[in-house]
């Protein structure tokens, strides 16, 4: 199982993480990264059905497998969208969304307490969509502004989304930005994080000043 215990104050949180169809479908279709996606995004266009047909069947086995991670210990599962940000709205709706929804709505079938997030890169224009998903936390990456996020998004509970190149400025810089990142997120419903992975060559001690300043705004 792919977990991670992370300590926010006193206390700590095991978290499950897990890839979400469409960005599994693009990594079999496509047999590697890419810039255009066009393998996938070409059956999208001519052969929709069987496309469709394996982004359920990916989602059907993703729901399994996120209720395992929480019956094994996980309390909080992510579900990285990270190449759906490569779709428009409008396709995104079509091969995105709905599978989403399919597997939180498997998992909150039998997990209803276990909070689940969505992250997806490059997602400044989907917001809205996102929270549509049924989770319980949308993941906000760095091209879009954290108060506009929240007006956007309304209620539901937000995580980000400073920009991990932050990480290889100075302290001053890291805390200013990690202040201004929480300020206007609001006094509830955020996790303070990255809007995306920290990168290779970041400074480990710059990343313990990230754990140690959040820790501080905590108490």
């Amino acid at each position: 199982m792919q977990t991670l215990r992370r300590e926010v104050g006193d206390r700590a949180a095991v978290l499950g993480f897990v890839g979400a169809p469409w960005t599994l479908a693009a990594y079999a279709i496509e047999g590697k990264s890419s810039k255009d996606y066009i393998n996938i995004k070409s059956m999208a266009f001519s052969e929709p059905t069987m496309l469709h047909q394996f982004l359920g069947k990916l989602a059907d086995a993703i729901a399994v497998y996120v209720r395992y991670q929480i019956d094994c210990g996980a309390q909080v599962v992510q579900m990285f969208d990270s190449w759906a940000g490569q779709l428009s709205p409008q396709d995104f709706e079509a091969f995105a969304l709905p599978y989403q929804q399919q597997v939180v709505k498997q998992v909150k079938q039998t997990h209803p307490d276990t909070p689940l997030i969505l992250y997806i890169n490059g997602s400044a224009g989907i917001l809205e969509r996102m929270a549509q998903s049924g989770v319980d936390i949308v993941s906000v990456d760095w091209t879009v502004d954290m108060a506009e996020a929240r007006a956007r998004l309304g209620a539901i509970g937000v995580q980000g989304n400073l920009d991990p190149c932050v990480l290889f400025g100075s302290k001053e810089v890291i805390r200013d930005r990690i202040y201004d990142t929480v300020r206007k997120a609001g006094d509830k419903g955020h996790i303070l994080n990255l809007g995306h992975g920290v990168l290779p060559g970041t400074p480990e001690e710059n990343v313990a000043f990230f754990f140690e300043t959040a820790k501080q705004i905590k108490r």
